[in-house]
């Protein structure tokens, strides 16, 4: 059986409207690009098996004809979109690196910038939250991480917020303006790696570099690992975050029972909000060969797109799942939004650390926070959505 084809998306839908009217078609229908999307947790965690699926490499490069250039290099070289034995060697170092001590260290200095960040603006008027807080905080933690000096830091995250878009199909001026972008962070990180050559298995960058001169990474693969973290490790925690006070925001009886017991709900309001309206859009996956999904043929080769976005509103796991709920005792073990198998995101623990750090700090200091224009939206159904602006005043 064919898959049937999604219908023109209106205007005026969310995101979560074209998911309940492209749902309603089938469990398999396929997307304007021709991609075959899902719709449940559980087909999503049956896709992403190797036995299936294979991670996405170039192919979408080949959708809009891009066959060389900065993002070409990127997905070429990048562990994100490669497949054993080029993603184990190019994970490995960075995994090995990037390890829970680590961030157990940075736990403390994490602490001090989310309140440094929030006290310069509580009682101070209205801010845009999403950049002055959350990607703040997300570029201040790679920067840290990374060694990136202080001054080099409003030049870095204007690099990083503009290349992200590259990781999803883009109309060609946004990706030319991206691409661009992404070849002065090339440059950038380039000259930041070779800094830290001569300095030995000293910090993070030293170890890392050390390690893969032991796995064998060339020279491009080993830059490409160290943009990859920077491009991942920004855009998404600072969305995350932006979207998850931004439900808190407009749930104030979860919010009050968040800042009522910060200790003991922090937790399920960081999962909740992940879940609710995630950053990640989809999966996407290729398949490994000829499948017959749920009935839909899907030849060898093509795109898979089970949906992040649909999959944490799956009723057959969560209860009432357009409710944003902190107290939510049906979140599964491992939370879907940062995948799954080998390829599930290596800087969770760190993601997790800063989204508690951020809105344990904003509980304390500013629990009269409140919007002062429309919340911020999230769009986009590929790899990273994009978040809009968040008006808001910080108010102790």
């Amino acid at each position: 059986m064919n898959a049937p084809q999604i219908l023109p998306r209106e205007e005026s839908w969310t995101d979560h409207d074209y998911v309940r009217h492209a749902s309603a078609q089938g469990a398999v229908v396929r997307d304007r690009h021709g991609i075959f999307i899902t719709f449940s947790l559980k087909h999503m965690q049956q896709l992403v098996a190797p036995a299936l699926t294979r991670q996405m490499e170039t192919e979408t490069m080949a959708i809009q004809g891009i066959t060389n250039g900065p993002v070409f290099e990127l997905f070429q070289n990048s562990m994100l979109f490669s497949n054993a034995p080029a993603h184990g060697r190019r994970r490995g170092p960075l995994a090995r690196s990037f390890a829970v001590p680590l961030v157990r260290q940075l736990r403390p200095k994490l602490q001090q910038l989310a309140r440094a960040l929030i006290e310069d603006h509580v009682n101070n008027g209205k801010i845009d939250f999403r950049d002055r807080i959350g990607g703040q905080l997300a570029a201040r933690t790679v920067a840290m991480v990374l060694g990136v000096p202080r001054a080099d830091l409003p030049m870095v995250t204007r690099l990083v917020y503009s290349a992200i878009r590259a990781l999803s199909v883009r109309s060609p001026q946004v990706l030319a303006e991206a691409a661009d972008d992404l070849t002065a962070l090339n440059s950038y990180v380039a000259d930041l790696l070779e800094d830290h050559k001569s300095a030995g298995a000293h910090d993070f960058l030293g170890d890392y570099l050390q390690r893969a001169g032991l796995t064998g990474l060339d020279g491009i693969e080993t830059r490409m690992q160290i943009v990859t973290l920077v491009l991942a490790g920004s855009d998404t925690t600072r969305g995350a975050l932006t979207s998850t006070l931004s439900q808190l925001m407009q749930n104030r009886d979860q919010w009050e029972l968040l800042c009522a017991d910060t200790d003991r709900h922090i937790q399920g309001a960081i999962s909740e909000g992940l879940r609710y309206d995630p950053v990640i859009g989809a999966l996407i996956r290729v398949a490994a060969k000829d499948l017959v999904f749920e009935g839909v043929a899907i030849p060898e080769g093509s795109l898979i797109g089970p949906l992040v976005v649909a999959a944490l509103r799956d009723p057959a796991v969560y209860e009432d799942p357009d409710r944003f709920d902190i107290s939510r005792t049906d979140h599964p073990r491992w939370h879907p939004v940062f995948g799954a198998g080998e390829h599930r995101c290596l800087g969770e623990a760190l993601a997790r650390a800063e989204l508690e750090e951020a809105l344990t700090a904003l509980c304390h200091l500013a629990p009269k926070t409140v919007l002062t224009g429309p919340p911020p939206q999230l769009r986009g159904l590929g790899a990273t959505r994009f978040v809009s602006e968040m008006p808001c005043r910080l108010a102790a």
